[in-house]
């Protein structure tokens, strides 16, 4: 429970199915500096919002200390990524080794049968295969199986989206009528660990380290300007760039090795294929023969139409029927069947 309404609705719906239930809030960071901001979860106030929400549900409330955890799967492969040349996705990572790996763990240990959270999705079993599935939420403006894609069949299996069916308008609804303390809150937008979007500073305060200014270049190699830092730069940024061009330029990719961002025109941000690995399928066991599927390859974008090919068992290649934009290294490549998610992989 994060202090928000939609765990808290989530566990008045599993209440009133008759389980009990314990209410859980992750300690995953020292989320109360001054610096912190106010549109994050996981301070002292989220804290004390969801254990007023279970004193008014009448359920235990505890609370787990992760940061560790979260420190070294999360917010270290977040600034590896960047140092890197690529564009993470913490709140995936944030799933895939906290909520539905380390959580999961505590739970069974504790005895409980399943691990329950706010995220707007759902979790069907296939008697046929087997297999359980992970599906797009019925309010797709709020639909999240983009970065639940990770998780196996075992998490599936112990893990339960009570709000799958429900739009968020109804979630509000249901949280006022009961009394809720957070029925009006705000949802947090920004990175939780990074609360004002600042992730360049959050890096170099986290690391100590700074990172050297160099050279903006066209793709002829031509130097348009200098940059402030090879973290500071995204695949289709356009803004920030602090340059006077005549015409707008993009962020196109990063030179690591000399230090160089390069920028090109909007329309050398298109392309049709990516690659991708660390791939985790769900509805199938393998990818035999290729696939037509629809894929993301960002958490906001519409899926589009595309064939996926098994390059090995962890790796794919992904074409698109139509070029698309700015797909950038670090970020995941979803693939649907319909409601399904087929599964997803990390883009190279």
């Amino acid at each position: 429970m994060s202090g928000g309404v939609d765990s808290s609705v989530a566990a008045y719906l599993m209440k009133a199915r008759g389980y009990d239930c314990t209410g859980v809030t992750l300690r995953l960071y020292d989320a109360d500096a001054p610096d912190s901001g106010e549109k994050t979860c996981c301070s002292l106030d989220d804290v004390e919002d969801a254990r007023s929400v279970c004193r008014r549900l009448e359920i235990p409330f505890i609370v787990c200390n992760f940061k560790e955890s979260f420190e070294k799967t999360v917010i270290r492969r977040f600034i590896s990524a960047y140092e890197n040349g690529s564009t993470p996705n913490p709140c995936i990572d944030c799933n895939r080794f906290i909520k539905f790996e380390k959580l999961l763990r505590r739970a069974e240990e504790l005895g409980f049968d399943c691990v329950v959270t706010g995220h707007y999705a759902s979790v069907d079993y296939d008697p046929d295969t087997g297999r359980y599935l992970l599906k797009k939420a019925r309010d797709r403006t709020k639909d999240q199986s983009y970065v639940l894609y990770s998780l196996t069949q075992r998490q599936l299996a112990e893990t339960v989206f009570p709000l799958g069916g429900m739009t968020k308008e109804e979630t509000r609804a249901l949280a006022q009528q009961l009394g809720f303390i957070n029925a009006r809150k705000h949802d947090s937008q920004d990175i939780c660990f990074v609360p004002d979007g600042d992730y360049a500073r959050f890096i170099e305060t986290h690391t100590g380290k700074t990172y050297p200014c160099g050279d903006f270049v066209d793709e002829s190699g031509r130097v348009l300007g200098e940059h402030k830092g090879i973290i500071r730069y995204t695949i289709g940024q356009r803004k920030g760039l602090g340059l006077a061009l005549p015409h707008p330029m993009y962020v196109k990719e990063k030179d690591l090795a000399e230090n160089k961002v390069i920028l090109c025109d909007n329309a050398a941000l298109f392309s049709r294929e990516l690659l991708a690995n660390d791939l985790n399928l769900i509805s199938v066991d393998a990818i035999t023969e290729p696939l037509r599927v629809s894929a993301r390859v960002r958490y906001n974008q519409q899926e589009q139409p595309a064939t996926v090919y098994a390059v090995d068992g962890d790796t794919i290649r992904v074409v698109f029927d139509e070029p698309q934009r700015a797909i950038s290294k670090g970020q995941a490549v979803v693939l649907y069947r319909g409601d399904e998610v087929l599964g997803g992989a990390t883009i190279l």
